[in-house]
């Protein structure tokens, strides 16, 4: 089997996926393109993925020539050597092109975690029917949407189900970091971009300051970002920062300011309430609107289909907003219950684990031959 998983992401639930399907079928052999994630389940490297993925424009122009190449190299495989699956984990600009070659040779096509066509660009749906042979789905409307435009697809739930725990008691993260008990912990989660750190940090900080003493506040860090450029921002404030115990961070916190995108995802698998924010440069936010169609930009929100926790967007991303509410959820017992409650219905509607086990299962029944 051919896998591509293009980025840091795909990299690990591709690396859940193959685990599983080593332990469905243990003679399967699966080369492609990932990371250490896939290397450690035992997949055999084409290419790293860290040689084409981008996050940003001028990063995907400098890799656009790694991204050619593997391309070019990927359709000579499935020209030359054809294997039995083609098996596609997100990264949709490169995979649909590629699963286009893969079905002129008539090498079936497997998509994991894809594309999120029914937020923007809803045409590419059709090209997926035409492309795509099955789809695993991770997000539980998934599914509607795809069957209606002809797509033979199947929620498996959400693989961050099974990554996103505590491995520490609320007590015992309090004493690790010598937090005071008295006081309520507010978490900050200004996203894995140094771009959205650069953005989101300062009225995050600010609504700590209008927040007050009578709460403490902590930076959880992604490991992605420099803890210099955090500490810059930091020292004129007593918010703490602490890199690489996300989860522990905000399963130990009252709440959570949470920049827009997986975080809020897995914050809302931790259960715990959140103030949404996202802010763009004001024309990438006009491209965005004319572009995607979604009725909120919070997936927790997205989700449950109704407003579960607060959004701030744009203008509203300021230190007084964030703080106002903030402390609606802080100080209305009763906000901050129903909160809860709609966050305990979003993790319910994700599924009760094992999506790449589900997935597996997928991908085994496509091998089988038919009778």
């Amino acid at each position: 089997m051919l896998l591509v998983a293009g980025e840091a992401s795909g990299d690990i639930h591709g690396g859940d996926l193959v685990t599983a399907l080593k332990h469905q079928a243990p003679h399967a052999e699966v080369f492609g393109v990932g990371g250490p994630a896939l290397h450690a389940a035992g997949m055999r490297i084409v290419v790293d993925s860290a040689t084409i993925a981008g996050m940003g424009l001028v990063e995907a122009r400098d890799k656009l020539g790694a991204l050619i190449r593997t391309y070019r190299q990927l359709k000579q495989i499935l020209r030359t050597e054809p294997p039995d699956l083609l098996i596609l984990i997100d990264f949709p600009e490169f995979n649909l092109r590629l699963a286009k070659v893969a079905k002129k040779v008539g090498v079936p096509v497997f998509y994991y975690i894809s594309p999120q066509v029914w937020a923007w660009r809803k045409r590419r749906v059709h090209t997926i029917a035409k492309r795509v042979d099955r789809l695993a789905a991770i997000f539980p409307f998934e599914s509607a949407f795809y069957a209606a435009h002809g797509c033979s697809v199947e929620f498996v739930g959400h693989p961050l189900v099974d990554r996103v725990h505590p491995t520490r008691s609320r007590e015992d993260t309090f004493q690790q970091y010598g937090f005071d008990p008295t006081r309520k912990l507010v978490a900050l989660l200004p996203g894995s971009r140094s771009q959205e750190v650069h953005s989101l940090l300062a009225p995050m900080l600010g609504a700590t300051t209008v927040l007050g003493d009578a709460y403490q506040f902590v930076v959880a860090a992604a490991p992605t970002l420099a803890m210099e450029e955090l500490h810059r921002h930091t020292q004129a404030t007593s918010v703490r920062v602490i890199q690489n115990d996300t989860y522990n961070l905000v399963h130990a916190a009252d709440l959570a300011l949470v920049a827009s995108g997986t975080a809020t995802l897995e914050t809302a698998l931790l259960e715990r309430p959140m103030v949404i924010v996202y802010r763009l440069t004001p024309f990438t936010y006009f491209l965005a609107r004319l572009l995607i169609d979604v009725p909120f930009i919070g997936m927790p929100n997205l989700i449950a289909e109704q407003r579960v926790v607060p959004e701030l967007i744009q203008g509203q991303v300021t230190p007084d907003r964030i703080a106002e509410e903030a402390r609606r959820l802080l100080t209305d017992a009763q906000a901050y219950s129903v909160a809860r409650a709609g966050l305990r219905e979003v993790r319910r509607r994700l599924g009760g684990g094992g999506a790449a086990a589900r997935a597996a299962a997928l991908v085994v029944e496509m091998l089988t031959p038919k009778d």
